[in-house]
């Protein structure tokens, strides 16, 4: 009597499978190093083109829904993370998360608007209108009230001339104390009353996700044209490139630049995520230089990991790790990016 093949049960099943692994998506994202673009594709300045040689580059981390054949791929793979939904997202809708990027994208094109003309001697206002709300968190007496996009502009009838003010002053507030808050929703103007709350890191507030909403008004024109791009990490080298094109358009020198960092009203940069990627992005574009923020990890990220690494020591791990020749920069402000290649033609 003959054994019954089985071979096509298991060649049917294994296909099955392999569809499975490629199109059913699961409750995760996966990072990987994304691309390196030259700055001036999407950023003109006085209406002139940027003609001098060589390039500033912003860089990009991928990111996408992971399905179990990405799992597969980021386990093996370095450079390449995994985060569940709730880590990326922060338990936004995927169209709240793509609003709230571009809310970061505007307050980092204002922002460099500002500190590239005004570092470069030109007349500029940064006018503050408030707080754009891109998170309320469960617990807040604020949740069912204020939604994404609408914009604090007092609380307790006190207005602020930046988000670190209004944050400080919620947080000097006792627990259960009573707040009111005016905000701004659909162009009008509304308020609303609650309490203060305990948050996630212990301090005192309203429990909101907040960033800047800024406006910038200068006589030079500035054309930012970055639509499906977001976030805040393009701040450093978008205000480099509108300095150099004002004040000192041979500052880069025929070189390939690439860097990371927000910028903020100050002109310091600040930390951001995936910076190990981007070094690995802007390595294979042949920049010869990255710009890296360089600022000390916070006690509250030493107590959550306390073998966590800052900005340019992690750029500097995946540079060695690449064996790349690209010159990892630390810097703190736009200013020690400039004296970087000023002094180092």
């Amino acid at each position: 009597m003959k054994k019954k093949t089985r071979w096509p049960i298991y060649l049917i099943i294994s296909l099955v499978l392999t569809f499975l692994a490629f199109t059913v998506p699961l409750p995760y994202y996966i990072e990987v190093p994304g691309t390196s673009e030259d700055i001036r594709r999407i950023l003109q300045v006085n209406e002139k083109l940027d003609s001098e040689p060589g390039s500033y580059q912003f860089v990009t981390v991928g990111v996408q829904k992971a399905r179990l054949a990405h799992l597969i791929y980021a386990w093996l793979t370095p450079f390449t993370d995994i985060h569940s939904a709730k880590e990326m997202t922060g338990g936004s809708s995927d169209a709240d998360f793509v609003r709230i990027n571009q809310f970061y994208m505007e307050t980092s094109q204002n922002m460099a608007k500002y500190q590239g003309l005004k570092t470069a001697g030109k007349k500029i206002e940064l006018n503050y209108l408030g707080v754009y709300v891109l998170t309320v968190t469960d617990n807040s007496t604020f949740k069912g009230i204020l939604n994404i996009a609408d914009t604090v502009t007092a609380v307790n009838d006190k207005s602020f001339e930046s988000s670190k003010e209004m944050v400080e002053y919620v947080n000097s507030q006792n627990l259960g104390d009573k707040v009111k808050v005016t905000y701004e929703e659909d162009g009008q103007i509304k308020s609303a009353e609650g309490k203060i709350i305990t948050l996630e890191n212990g301090k005192n507030g309203i429990g909101i996700g907040l960033i800047d909403r800024t406006e910038v008004t200068s006589d030079v024109p500035i054309q930012f044209s970055t639509a499906g791009i977001g976030g805040p990490s393009a701040g450093l080298m978008f205000s480099l490139s509108i300095y150099t094109q004002i004040a000192e358009p041979t500052l880069r020198n025929g070189r390939i630049v690439a860097g990371t960092g927000s910028i903020d009203r100050d002109g310091n940069v600040g930390d951001i995520g995936g910076i190990d990627k981007k070094v690995v992005a802007a390595s294979k574009k042949g920049a010869t230089v990255f710009f890296a923020p360089n600022n000390p990890v916070t006690e509250e990220t030493k107590k959550a990991n306390p073998y966590a690494k800052n900005n340019y020591d992690t750029a500097l791990e995946a540079a060695e790790m690449i064996k790349t020749d690209m010159k990892i920069v630390p810097v703190k402000t736009l200013q020690d990016a400039i004296d970087y290649l000023k002094n180092n033609p």
